[in-house]
């Protein structure tokens, strides 16, 4: 993991391998887009050693100042580090405005992604107050992340797998080392980001690696490190507890499915929260066989249960003021001669019975199990996060997830949140009308209704899970948990961690009184 440090340093005299400048657009006369290019505040003592032409340099060799562009050049006379490099910050705000905390996240996570390979960067980058330390903190540990467990070491003796390591170390200029708040802010920073990285890890790793067995372990692990309480039900317990859905979907693989408790307490705390995970380490339909095409990247469908598990490290890690218990949902869905048909009756943990109309709609049955368990511990709130259907996808697109709850001002608090740490969200309804569609001849619901709504419907079925008089809040993440396409900002390939800033952030609002 980078190492992260606050410098007051001027740049050019700082012995580093590269320093990362910020660059950015002014809007044109009449609000048009030809504006000139501009260095951004922080990088002033870098411009000045190119004789205050550091943005015209920029523009020859073809730079906009676009968000995400990057720009390499090599360092002037009279600067330390060898290279410069230069990242768009979009549009220069408007006077006595700044740039957006998640503008300078990005801004950061393309230049660490950018510098790998590299062992020591500094980030000139506009650093105003403590929060934009944290946001520029963020995006370089968050960017610099890579997945490469199981490639082959390089022979170059540096350690790197297949040629290019991490970025080491990152100064952030402007910050000032001893003030408690920038402190405070780059704590957080590496606590969130340390265990959101460790969450698309575990999302990352191949499900011959990752089962419900050994993810327990791993979340066993880090509950003794951080001294979090943690409690793993094997097939044995689940079964002597009705827990009808988990062992339901998880009856026909060969690795037995798990349901864990992880409890971090806080002896000031006067708020509970409950995070409930999806945790299907391998999901490949079961009996209702997913399609030819849909299997290979399967192994993201426990990204809820990563989110929730790194989450809850992380309040513990940060010491919230605040009771968090995160329950992983742990099973892997396979088809087999002892696999849960369509037609079969499961019944749940709280006693309701369900019937299976499509195996694939797996992850709402250990969800379900899940909520009603969470709800017996009467906590003020539960929010669960899920890759749960392919219809909020084709509803929201693939960095966007969607947000349902039993309270509409729950439901507006979570995307507040959400927005706040930079995770794009968007407010969903539960339409009454749906719940008809699951109507069930056999059994109390069965798992699928209509077609059309179909995310708005698994909604509607977990809340039927949850305790009464509890509020409760569903993230679906089926888009953003997994990245399929090229890295963007401070987002990878693969694995994401989506979810994980938003749950922390919760976290926090209720420690400091203001979740409501």
């Amino acid at each position: 993991m980078t190492a992260l440090t606050l410098s007051t340093a001027a740049a050019p005299g700082l012995r580093t391998d590269a320093i990362v400048v910020g660059v950015a657009k002014t809007t044109g006369s009449n609000g048009s887009k030809g504006g000139d290019l501009v260095v951004a505040p922080g990088a002033e003592a870098v411009d000045k050693a190119y004789d205050g032409k550091l943005a015209a340099v920029l523009e020859t060799l073809g730079a906009s100042g676009g968000e995400g562009e990057v720009t390499k050049l090599p360092a002037p006379a009279g600067v330390k580090a060898p290279l410069v490099l230069a990242v768009g910050l979009g549009a220069l705000p408007e006077k006595d405005d700044s740039f957006s905390a998640e503008t300078l996240r990005r801004a950061a996570g393309v230049a660490a992604r950018a510098l790998a390979g590299t062992k020591k960067a500094a980030f000139a980058l506009p650093i105003a107050d403590a929060a934009d330390a944290g946001a520029v903190g963020e995006g370089v540990l968050l960017g610099a992340y890579s997945f490469d467990t199981y490639k082959e070491t390089a022979k170059d003796g540096s350690g790197a797998k297949n040629g290019k390591a991490p970025l080491v170390e990152a100064a952030l200029l402007g910050g000032k080392p001893r003030d408690k708040a920038f402190k405070a802010a780059v704590e957080r920073a590496t606590a969130v980001s340390e265990e959101l990285n460790r969450a698309r890890d575990l999302i990352n790793m191949p499900p011959n690696d990752l089962n419900p067995e050994s993810f327990a372990a791993v979340a066993q692990a880090a509950a003794k490190e951080h001294g979090i309480k943690v409690q793993v039900l094997d097939e044995k317990a689940l079964e002597k507890g009705g827990y009808g859905g988990i062992l339901g979907v998880g009856a026909g693989s060969a690795s037995a499915p798990r349901l864990v408790k992880l409890s971090y307490t806080s002896s000031k705390a006067k708020k509970h929260l409950a995070f409930v995970g999806k945790g299907i380490t391998y999901d490949s339909g079961g009996i209702s066989l997913k399609p030819a095409g849909h299997n290979e990247t399967m192994k993201c469908d426990m990204s809820g249960a990563a989110a929730v598990f790194a989450a809850v490290v992380a309040a513990a890690r940060l010491g919230l003021e605040v009771n968090v218990t995160g329950w992983l949902a742990l099973a892997e869905n396979m088809p087999s001669g002892s696999a849960t048909r369509p037609g079969d009756v499961l019944r749940m943990y709280s006693g309701k019975t369900v019937e299976v109309l499509n195996t694939d709609a797996e992850g709402r049955l250990v969800l379900a199990d899940a909520l009603a368990k969470a709800s017996e511990d009467k906590p003020d709130a539960i929010v669960d996060v899920a890759t749960l259907t392919g219809a909020m996808m084709l509803a929201l697109g693939n960095r966007t997830f969607g947000v349902m709850a039993n309270d509409d001002a729950f439901r507006s608090a979570v995307h507040e949140a959400a927005e706040e740490v930079g995770e794009a969200a968007w407010p969903m309804p539960l339409p009454d009308h749906l719940k008809k569609g699951m109507d069930s001849p056999t059994a109390d619901i069965a798992n699928m209704g209509e077609r059309y709504g179909g995310g708005l419907v698994a909604g509607l079925f977990l809340k039927e899970f949850v305790g009464e008089g509890i509020t409760w809040a569903h993230l679906d993440i089926a888009g953003p948990a997994f990245n399929e396409q090229a890295p963007f900002g401070y987002t990878p390939k693969g694995g994401t961690g989506s979810a994980v800033r938003t749950l922390v952030r919760l976290a926090e609002l209720t420690a400091a009184g203001d979740l409501g």
